[in-house]
C-alpha cells in the first residue's frame, strides 16, 4: 500500500481516504450525513463524496463528542445548532484574518493543481 494523505496535502478526499483518516467506517461517515445537516461533503460527477479539510474536522469533532466525551446523536446536533447561531455574529479581526487566510490558502491550492 502506498502511503495515506495527510490531511491538508490534497483538496478533496474520497470517502474511502476519509474512511482511513479517521477511522471510522464509511457506512459510519453516510450514516452521519444523512443525521447531521451540517455535514454535507460535496459530489463529484460521479456521485462519489469529495471532503475538503473542514469536512474531516467536523467528523472528527462529531467522532469525539459521541465516541470520547459520550455526547448522544441529538446532543451532538444540539451543540451544532448553538454553533451555527454564534457562527452568524460578525468575525472578530483575528477570527476573520485566519477564515481568509484559510481560504486563501485552498484557493492557491487549486490554482496550483491546475498549473501541472
Amino acid at each position: 500500500m502506498g502511503t495515506e494523505p495527510r490531511l491538508g496535502s490534497k483538496i478533496f478526499y474520497k470517502i474511502g481516504e476519509v474512511s482511513r483518516m479517521t477511522k471510522l467506517p464509511a457506512y459510519v461517515l453516510r450514516f452521519w450525513e444523512s443525521e447531521f445537516s451540517f455535514l454535507k461533503p460535496k459530489k463529484s460527477r460521479g456521485n462519489q463524496r469529495l471532503y475538503v479539510q473542514r469536512d474531516i474536522e467536523t467528523v472528527l469533532e462529531i467522532k469525539r463528542m459521541l465516541y470520547e466525551e459520550g455526547h448522544t446523536l441529538e446532543g451532538v446536533k444540539r451543540y451544532w445548532a448553538r454553533r451555527g447561531r454564534a457562527a452568524s455574529r460578525p468575525l472578530r479581526p483575528k477570527e476573520m484574518a485566519k477564515k481568509l487566510r484559510g481560504d486563501l490558502q485552498a484557493i492557491v491550492k487549486i490554482i496550483e493543481s491546475h498549473a501541472r
